[in-house]
């Protein structure tokens, strides 16, 4: 089966009619609501992304802190039972 790709302007051409514009319409009005939707969800990606950023530059020195306070008790650990 074969289908060729047929255009609006050969379509008007071949049947000597206007292609019906309303069905072109409600495509362009849900794409455009479609795109808007999509645009939506990528700022809240951002948004989302740039709290996750934020988060972890403020929880950075904290985390250090935490890991110097473990390494200071596996280090007194170790000391303990190698004595």
């Amino acid at each position: 089966m074969t289908v060729e790709l047929i255009t609006t302007r050969d379509y008007e051409a071949r049947t000597g009619t206007h292609a019906p514009t309303e069905l072109n319409e409600i495509k362009v009005e849900e794409t455009s609501e479609m795109l808007l939707y999509e645009e939506l969800s990528r700022a809240r990606i951002r948004d989302l992304e740039e709290g996750v950023r934020a988060q972890r530059a403020r929880s950075g020195p904290r985390a250090a802190r935490r890991w110097t306070k473990v390494a200071r008790w596996a280090t007194r650990r170790a000391e303990r039972f190698q004595a």
